[in-house]
C-alpha cells in the first residue's frame, strides 16, 4: 500500500508506540493529544501537531483513534472540533479504543452517513505488543475498509482478523477481556499462595510457565511482580471500564458472568477504594502485598 497522510488522535503508551511504528513505516503523520507533552518524542521524528481532532481529521487520508474511556471517544467524534465536525467523505476512521460496541455502531451510522469508511479495531498485546509491533488487532465495520487497510495495520500488528458488523470488534474486545480478568486473578492468586506456602516464587512462575497453567499474564506480569514494577502494560483503571463494558453488555444479551462480576469487585477496590488506577494491572497483587 502507499504511504499515507495519518492522523492519530492519543498518544499513551500503546498510541505511541504504534505511531512510532507508522512513522518507521514511512507514513507522515499528524498527532492530537491533550497532554501535547506526551507527542514530543513523535514530533522530533516528523510528526506534525495539530490543535484539534477536526484539524487532524481536515489534513489526512486515515484517523486512527486511541483514548482511554467511552467518554473520551464521544468526544473526540461527536464533541465540538471533533472528528466528524470536519469533511470526512471518503475517509477512513478507525477507532482502536477498547470501548462500547454501542458505541461503535453509533461512529459507523454517523460516519456512513457522511461518507466516511469506519472500523472499530481494538487491540490486545499490552505495552509490549505495542513496543514490539505485534499487537492482535480485533476488526468490526466495513469490510472492504478493512481490506484496504490490512496493510497499515501489519506495520503494528501480527494478527489481524475481522469479525463483521460495527461493533464486532469491540465484542471481541469483550471476550478477551472477560479472558484475561480470569488469568490476571489466577495469576495473582496462585503468587499470594505460593508464597505463604514459603515457595521460590521465580521457580513456581518457570515450572507453571511450562506447563497447562501457562498463559500471558503468568509469563508477562508475574516477573514484574517479582520485581516490585508496578508500571503499567496497561492501566488498572482502565482494565476496570473494560470489565465494567462486558458485564453491562453482557446483561443486555442477559448473560450471567459471575467469574468476571467477582474479577470487577477485585479491581474496584484496588481503583476506586485504593486508589491505584494508575498502577498496570499487576498491581492487582497490592490486595494482598503490601
Amino acid at each position: 500500500m502507499k504511504m499515507m497522510k495519518i492522523g492519530f488522535i492519543g498518544t499513551g503508551v500503546m498510541g505511541n508506540a504504534i505511531c512510532l511504528h507508522l512513522i518507521q513505516a514511512g507514513h507522515q503523520l499528524y498527532v492530537y493529544n491533550r497532554t501535547k507533552s506526551k507527542a514530543n518524542n513523535l514530533i522530533s521524528r516528523g510528526a506534525i501537531w495539530c490543535t484539534t481532532p477536526q484539524e487532524v481529521t481536515e489534513a489526512v487520508d486515515l484517523v486512527f483513534t486511541m483514548v482511554g474511556f467511552p467518554s473520551d471517544v464521544e468526544k473526540v467524534y461527536f464533541g465540538k472540533n471533533g472528528i466528524l465536525s470536519a469533511s470526512v467523505n471518503k475517509k477512513y476512521l478507525v477507532d482502536m479504543t477498547t470501548s462500547k460496541p454501542q458505541l461503535a455502531q453509533k461512529i459507523a451510522a454517523t460516519g456512513n452517513k457522511k461518507g466516511a469508511l469506519v472500523l472499530d479495531a481494538p487491540v490486545s498485546g499490552g505495552d509490549l505488543g505495542a513496543k514490539n509491533g505485534t499487537l492482535t488487532i480485533m476488526v468490526g465495520g466495513s469490510k472492504d475498509a478493512y481490506k484496504e487497510l490490512n496493510p497499515i495495520f501489519k506495520d503494528f500488528g501480527k494478527q489481524i482478523h475481522y469479525f463483521g458488523l460495527p461493533g464486532s470488534g469491540q465484542n471481541t474486545k469483550m471476550a478477551n477481556q472477560i479472558m484475561i480478568a480470569g488469568t490476571m486473578t489466577g495469576m495473582t492468586e496462585c503468587l499470594v499462595y505460593a508464597q505463604k506456602a514459603g515457595l521460590d516464587l521465580e521457580a513456581v512462575l518457570k515450572t507453571l510457565g511450562g506447563g497447562s497453567a501457562a498463559n500471558w499474564s503468568l509469563t508477562n506480569y508475574g516477573p514484574r511482580i517479582l520485581k516490585k514494577d508496578y508500571t503499567p502494560g496497561f492501566f488498572s483503571k482502565h482494565f476496570l471500564k473494560d470489565l465494567r463494558i462486558a458485564l453491562e453488555t453482557a446483561e443486555e444479551m442477559n448473560i450471567n458472568l459471575p467469574a468476571t462480576a467477582e474479577a470487577k469487585k477485585l479491581y474496584e477496590i484496588l481503583v476506586d477504594k485504593k486508589h491505584l488506577g494508575d498502577l498496570g494491572t499487576q498491581g492487582l497483587i497490592k490486595l494482598w502485598w503490601k
